[in-house]
């Protein structure tokens, strides 16, 4: 048996989401079935406001509210140290920690030649722009400890060495809590790597 036109519709609308299957879709569709008619014009509504009330930072690229966003306005913020993120929920899970006060740049993914994303393909062009004329003193790589963000990380060291800038990157390591027996070979050579002094 086939499902309606409008829930097939929904459920195929829903698969196309990052990390839903058929049956994840299934679930969230029936949900929402289950809702009132307020419940769904609020949905709706929602998702119908989703790129009327957002725009991308001219700065930083970030997706925000205002343009610049409010991490850029903020003349309180170191300006000469900006910190490299992949996305702007890396950004905000960074912002979360109130363990930083400089300013961000999204890249908008990462370098991944399975997946054909090539360097000129991100937001690195303006992060020369930025460096060249705001006179960064210090670039903070946060990407992601996968094999896409090494390389990303890699290629950036690379290619920013010329501007005589500070390059770190965030340590690695292990996390409170965990076993030595359940950490892979690269979370523990990072830990012994960037270990601190006591």
């Amino acid at each position: 048996m086939k499902f309606p036109k409008s829930i097939q519709k929904l459920v195929d609308l829903f698969s196309d989401l990052p990390s839903v299957g058929p049956k994840t879709a299934e679930r969230y569709v029936f949900y929402l079935l289950k809702q009132t008619g307020e419940k769904l014009q609020e949905f709706a509504q929602a998702i119908a406001e989703l790129k009327e009330k957002t725009t991308v930072c001219q700065n930083c690229l970030a997706v925000t509210e205002s343009n610049p966003c409010l991490i850029c306005l903020n003349n309180k913020r170191k300006i000469k140290q900006i910190c490299v993120v992949t996305n702007t929920q890396d950004m905000l899970t960074i912002e979360a920690t109130k363990q930083y006060n400089g300013v961000y740049h999204v890249l908008g993914g990462v370098i991944n030649t399975i997946e054909g994303i090539k360097p000129e393909q991100l937001n690195i062009k303006q992060l020369i722009g930025r460096i060249k004329n705001d006179n960064i003193e210090e670039m903070i790589l946060a990407l992601n400890p996968t094999v896409e963000g090494e390389t990303t990380s890699l290629y950036l060291a690379k290619l920013l060495k010329p501007y005589k800038l500070k390059i770190t990157k965030l340590a690695r390591g292990l996390p409170m809590g965990s076993d030595l027996q359940y950490a892979d070979e690269i979370t523990l050579s990072n830990a012994f790597k960037y270990r601190n002094k006591l």
